[in-house]
């Protein structure tokens, strides 16, 4: 039998993935974040528009000039972030950026710390890159708890955090008082923050977003079109950070990517030079399928928080009532996917209909009762 790298075989399939692709024909899906809306036609049309012209060939490894100076601008314009053109690498979606910034960044033995539970790809990201998972434990209330990132900088071991705000999974925003004390903190010890922000545009009710980055230089941001403008498969993401680390990370694209697909960075250049009402009116809809959803799971006497951001929310429920619901046709994704944490939650994403989402209650209750 052939002997694989440790770093590969160390890491398994997302179970996000697997409960993804063992729906059946009649479920409802609600265990893959990804959003049900389709791409605004004015994308859509800069895509069809680059095929026409023909702009179908390799681009720039680190992505297309006029792209990588409208992030530039949208940073600065959104964020209050001050990047130049230069200082933007063009990913392959956001998984692209973050594989790119761990891999320049950690060296074998290394440690990456995130939150636990959180998202599936930080911790085997980090063995890819021959570093080693840190999970640190989120509060009750499930946000980050500072004291105890402030524990994990100080290991000399440690040398980055992915901070994600809005999270996935728990659907939490973290306030700007949290963000700097744990980005000052993380200065302190020379460890580099890469802030994952690909949820930025949805936050819900008086919950306001904060770029990790407004509060230090040892910040990597992270971003994406996939969740803003409803574009996961177009595979369009960036990073955005000091000139060294771009320089780095381009060899990584360089080698394993070449560049992102020319197309689809056309495409992404309209959407965040384009029309942006389409954002608003997701966020809106988004927002009512929180209340519907939420508040269905309490009247079952499902305990939940009411997310604050993203598209999740992350009830209490064991794994034996996971398996039954995830039986009954409704798929969620079981909580200890997001790490040892989370075990006794599940992850269920209402980027899906208001009419799926009351089936899926139904169908929810049933298995409750």
């Amino acid at each position: 039998m052939t002997d694989f790298a440790k770093r590969v075989t160390s890491i398994d399939i997302s179970g996000i993935r697997k409960m993804f692709e063992a729906a059946g024909p009649n479920a409802i899906n609600m265990g893959l974040g990804q959003p049900d809306f389709d791409t605004p036609e004015n994308i859509k049309a800069a895509a069809v528009r680059a095929i026409t012209e023909g702009k179908t060939g390799y681009t720039n490894n680190a992505g297309i000039d006029e792209l990588r100076a409208a992030v530039a601008d949208k940073l600065k314009r959104e964020n209050g972030l001050e990047y130049t053109p230069k200082q933007v690498l063009i990913t392959a979606g956001g998984s692209g950026a973050l594989h790119a910034a761990i891999s320049s960044l950690v060296e074998e033995g290394e440690k990456v710390v995130f939150n636990n539970p959180g998202f599936v790809s930080y911790g085997s990201l980090a063995k890819l890159a021959g570093g080693v998972p840190a999970p640190v434990a989120l509060r009750p209330d499930l946000h980050l708890d500072v004291e105890a990132l402030k524990e994990a900088f100080s290991d000399k071991k440690t040398k980055v955090m992915v901070l994600n705000s809005p999270a996935n999974p728990t659907g939490m925003v973290e306030s700007a008082e949290t963000i700097r004390a744990v980005v000052e903190a993380a200065a302190d010890s020379g460890v580099t923050i890469l802030s994952d922000e690909v949820y930025e545009k949805f936050c819900y009710g008086d919950t306001k977003f904060v770029s990790a980055a407004t509060f230090g230089d040892n910040v990597v941001t992270i971003n994406a079109v996939s969740k803003t403008y409803a574009m996961t498969g177009w595979r369009v993401g960036f990073m955005a950070g000091n000139q060294d680390i771009i320089e780095q990370a381009v060899k990584i694209q360089q080698y394993s990517l070449a560049c992102p697909t020319s197309i689809a960075q056309y495409a992404a250049l309209e959407a965040y030079t384009g029309d942006q009402s389409s954002v608003e009116v997701m966020k809106a809809e988004y927002a009512a399928r929180r209340e519907l959803l939420i508040s269905g799971l309490r009247e079952m006497g499902i305990e939940v928080a009411m997310p604050e951001g993203a598209f999740y929310a992350f009830p209490k429920l064991d794994a034996e009532t996971v398996t039954k619901i995830v039986a009954n046709d409704v798929i969620i994704t079981p909580g200890l996917a997001f790490g040892s944490l989370g075990d006794g939650y599940a992850r269920m994403s209402y980027a899906a209909s208001q009419d799926n989402i009351r089936e899926a209650l139904k169908r929810i209750q049933q298995v409750v009762e």
